[in-house]
């Protein structure tokens, strides 16, 4: 059946994946003309959230040739009966909530469980992005009540601001102090490109620059862990970086430098495609590309789906979405698991008013491997109340996930014993080798998702790949909000110039300027 859809268009974007979404969104904003397809039937592919149900789904069924998620497994277990040792059990009691297969699933759609979690850091590339573009507006967030670390087998937080650490019990009085002047002075970094004391440690390690500091154990671990989330190997530049990182984060939002979005990660896709919608863009989900070919006489690229055949000065894609792409070898890139528990890690501190959203980055014994670990509980509005999610993702090394992440679940639950009710394992996959370009540079292919706590890469993906597309043009420009849109027939003037984005600042000026000559006619 033939659609009722323009035939032409200066963009098709396929997949809603975060990179593809950016990129549609801050086309459609520039005045392109965006068509935007995908196969599934939700926003966001492998970048997305699920309720359980439709996890489930994914996970049992054979891969799609287009999917980058593989090795699905999945497993129920059962609870068991035992006295109530802690504060949150105790509220599970008294709610006399018990969960099985079947209360789980009736509370499905209540879930938003992430295929690829992030926490963003307050003032990092996204929250700037968002507050730039004003697509800020279609989001909301929470801080992250506790960055944690592992400390002597238990689960503790780590001091954030400078009030938490003249308040901790955990550091002495002399660490309290040798941790201020280390902040301080990773804070100050960069500023004296001269400075003896850092010049020395360039080429070193940020382990090097830690024993020079002559910092405790306690300190060092902590910075390392938590803070820099670093490795033995990470160079002194690398290391300033991620703790400068930290520090520029802190006191924005909340206690700690990290924020959480609402409902989970895949509100970012849709909120990037809800601007693009606004702007002009076309959405067509539960579309397969059946073919992709380029006419020679007027360098288009024409995508038949559904009967239908698209042209467009420029196509990009999610990896294995066009036909041409599903013939590259895939390699395992990222292993996540995620659990369901009625009860969360760590103590009632960490817990306190039945939990919120608590980060620990583990490492195995050498240094050589590590995993984040996310805990979400209902205030994130990812699941129901009285249950929590636990994600954890690492570095893929095998095709198998659980074999991946066992060294980090026997961390995690050797001195805790949650009671887990659902637990599953899922790999995403990559090309071995990225296809950045084709078809003369007017088809390019996005990244898959990194190994990151933020979505730095992928935002550099999608400037890059934008700058390719149009040079010389804002990416994502500032969207102007309703009362600041001007309707035929009203009063420019009533506006605030000055709160205008810079296109709308012209267009007004030129409507002044229009008005002024024919007063000077008259």
């Amino acid at each position: 059946m033939a659609d009722d859809l323009p035939e032409q268009f200066d963009l098709i974007v396929i997949g809603t994946g975060f990179t593809e979404s950016c990129i549609a969104a801050a086309a459609s904003r520039v005045g392109k003309s965006v068509l935007h397809l995908d196969i599934n039937d939700y926003y966001g592919n492998v970048w997305g959230s699920l309720g359980i149900e439709d996890l489930i789904s994914l996970l049992a069924r054979e891969a799609a040739p287009h999917s980058t998620l593989r090795n699905g497994s999945y497993h129920w277990h059962e609870q068991s009966a035992a006295t109530p040792t802690s504060e949150t059990e105790e509220m599970k009691v008294e709610t006399g909530q018990v969960w099985t297969q079947e209360t789980v699933l009736a509370m499905s759609r209540r879930f938003c469980i992430d295929l690829c979690p992030r926490v963003l850091y307050s003032a990092g590339e996204l929250v700037q992005l968002l507050i730039k573009s004003n697509i800020c507006r279609y989001t909301e967030f929470r801080a992250v009540d506790n960055v944690c670390m592992h400390q002597n087998g238990t689960i503790v937080s780590i001091p954030c601001s400078r009030s938490d650490i003249f308040n901790t019990k955990s550091l002495t009085i002399v660490e309290k102090r040798l941790l201020m002047k280390f902040m301080n002075a990773c804070n100050d970094y960069g500023e004296d490109k001269c400075n003896e004391d850092t010049l020395a440690f360039r080429g070193k390690t940020f382990f090097d620059y830690l024993k020079a500091q002559r910092v405790t154990e306690k300190i060092a671990s902590c910075v390392t862990q938590a803070i820099a989330m670093c490795g033995p190997d990470t160079s002194f530049e690398e290391g300033m970086l991620r703790t400068q990182r930290f520090l520029h984060s802190l006191g924005r939002y909340g206690n700690t430098p990290f924020l959480y979005p609402m409902y989970g990660c895949g509100e970012f896709p849709q909120s990037f495609c809800r601007q693009c919608a606004v702007y002009g863009g076309i959405y067509c989900l539960k579309r397969s590309v059946d073919d992709c070919s380029v006419d020679v006489n007027s360098n288009e690229v024409l995508i038949s789906s559904a009967g239908t055949t698209f042209r467009a000065k420029h196509v990009v894609s999610a990896p294995r979405y066009l036909p041409a792409s599903r013939d590259c070898v895939m390699r395992p890139h990222l292993s996540r698991g995620l659990f369901l528990s009625s009860t969360p890690l760590g103590n009632d501190v960490l817990n306190k008013g039945g939990g919120g959203v608590n980060i620990l980055r583990l490492m195995d014994n050498v240094g050589a491997r590590e995993a984040i670990f996310i805990q979400l509980s209902h205030y994130s509005g990812a699941c129901p109340k009285g249950l929590y999610l636990f994600h954890l993702t690492t570095p893929a090394i095998s095709d198998d996930p659980a074999s991946d992440l066992r060294i980090f679940t026997l961390q995690l639950f050797q001195y805790a014993d949650p009671e887990i009710i659902f637990s599953s394992y899922f790999t995403l996959t990559a090309q071995s080798q990225p296809d950045k370009g084709g078809a003369d540079n007017i088809v390019y292919y996005t990244d898959a998702p990194s190994y990151e706590m933020d979505y730095y890469d992928a935002i550099a993906n999608a400037r890059h790949i934008f700058g390719k597309l149009y040079t010389d043009v804002e990416f994502l420009p500032r969207a102007p909000d309703v009362e600041e849109i001007v309707v035929d027939g009203e009063d420019p003037s009533a506006l605030n110039e000055h709160s205008l984005p810079e296109d709308l600042r012209a267009q007004l000026q030129d409507m002044q300027q229009a008005t002024e000559e024919m007063d000077i006619q008259d």
